[in-house]
């Protein structure tokens, strides 16, 4: 493991799902964290010896006046989704950083990929799903700021960052519950398209690997691990995890569940559609530690039994459910 001396980093969000274990792994480095949010997290406290300030990341005056006075060797920004919010950014922590870490999606990506696995060079083209068309023009904005300003930006594209509580299928809790019940899931295309999943205490070794790299200014790397399963694995594990021996799958086009649930469809012909297998050789050549710890078959017992420990928190989407049957009922007609 690479050693360098304690930094100050601000963590614009910190107990989300992605950014919680990097909050973590930071501080047990000896980082100095502070965490800017909108209060502590219930299910994901931040550690106790984590300075928090309170504000809501898209209220630029409260986050001015939170930040008066204040620099940081590294600002982390996992709450930007537009760019108006990263030029923003851009002109708030100018000579007041020396690295802002902009968390874009590899969602971003060209699809279907031209060629696999993806790379950091991959095309950045997403006609499906405005929420990565907005990432790409925040890194635009951000590219630009780097080169005609040198503002100190590193640009990080994440894949599937999933803790216990992020059920990665399309229904989440409603596809355990429909599968404890012995009725049929619907898994988008045929079930055999490899989707990466990336644990999210894999994700916090890479990302804080890179704060406070010297090379990582000005450049973009992508955070994922190797574990690229089929959606018919994760649909079999989640299965195994919840007491189900033998879970009835049923294939629907992915076009097809994105018409009768058109919440469900940018996200998915924009990302989950499509195998999505990467190369993070980049950003190992920085942070050699980086790996795949934990895969998806060992992360479903995890997270079936923090539901089980939570019935607060198995909610059946009644939408979603609702659609699920009529899905199953088109299968079945075919």
């Amino acid at each position: 493991m690479t050693t360098r001396k304690p930094l100050s980093v601000l963590f614009v969000g910190g107990s989300g799902i992605i950014s919680h274990a990097s909050v973590a792994r930071a501080v047990a480095l000896g980082h100095r964290v502070t965490v800017l949010n909108r209060g502590r997290s219930s299910q994901r406290p931040v550690p106790d010896d984590v300075e928090t300030l309170v504000a809501d990341a898209t209220d630029h005056d409260a986050v001015d006046a939170a930040l008066a006075g204040r620099d940081f060797d590294v600002v982390a920004q996992f709450r930007a989704f537009t760019p108006d919010h990263v030029a923003r950014d851009a002109e708030r922590f100018a000579g007041r950083t020396g690295q802002y870490v902009f968390i874009s999606s590899a969602s971003a990506y060209q699809k279907p990929p031209a060629r696999v696995p993806v790379t950091e060079s991959t095309p950045l083209v997403n006609p499906f799903w405005q929420y990565s068309r907005d990432k790409i023009a925040c890194e635009d904005v951000l590219v630009r700021a780097h080169r005609e300003h040198g503002f100190p930006v590193t640009v990080v594209r994440p894949s599937h960052t999933y803790d216990r509580t992020l059920i990665p299928t399309t229904g989440g809790w409603t596809d355990v519950a429909r599968m404890r019940a012995g009725r049929p899931v619907v898994v988008h295309g045929d079930g055999t398209s490899q989707w990466t999943l990336t644990h999210t205490d894999d994700f916090a070794v890479g990302f804080v690997g890179l704060l406070g790299h010297p090379l990582a200014v000005g450049d973009t790397f992508q955070i994922m691990g190797t574990h690229a399963p089929t959606w018919d694995q994760v649909y079999r594990w989640l299965a195994a995890a919840a007491g189900v021996e033998e879970p009835e799958l049923v294939h629907v086009a992915s076009e097809t569940v994105a018409r009768v649930l058109p919440d469900v469809g940018p996200g998915l012909l924009g990302d989950k559609a499509h195998s999505m297998v990467f190369d993070c050789s980049k950003l190992q050549a920085l942070v050699p530690e980086f790996g795949t710890t934990v895969t998806y078959d060992q992360a479903a017992v995890e997270q079936v039994a923090w539901y089980d420990a939570h019935p607060e928190a198995q909610r059946v989407d009644e939408v979603l459910d609702a659609g699920f049957d009529r899905l199953v009922e088109h299968a079945r007609s075919l």
